[in-house]
């Protein structure tokens, strides 16, 4: 629950934001299911791939990097940057 400038209880999370889109995150939606459903691979609690790949992703909540071992214990929530990296010269 969340209070409102006047005291009282919102009942309402701030608005979620995920690359600066607006966001409703499902139920107890952890960083580790949006980096899934994002990228389409299951990945372990740690916050890698079950195959091994490379995952080249960042998480930030509110500027904040969220290290990938905390992504399964994170909720969805506040502005999220998922950054990807990319080669190139």
């Amino acid at each position: 629950m969340m209070t409102a400038n006047n005291g009282e209880t919102t009942g309402h999370y701030p608005t979620t934001t995920v690359n600066g889109e607006p966001y409703d995150p499902s139920g107890n939606e952890t960083i580790l299911d949006l980096v899934s459903a994002r990228i389409g691979k299951t990945l372990r609690a740690d916050g890698r791939t079950v195959d091994g790949s490379p995952l080249g992703i960042a998480v930030a909540i509110n500027g904040a990097v969220i290290r990938r071992a905390q992504w399964a214990a994170t909720p969805v929530r506040g502005v999220i940057d998922v950054v990807t990296a990319v080669q190139g010269g």
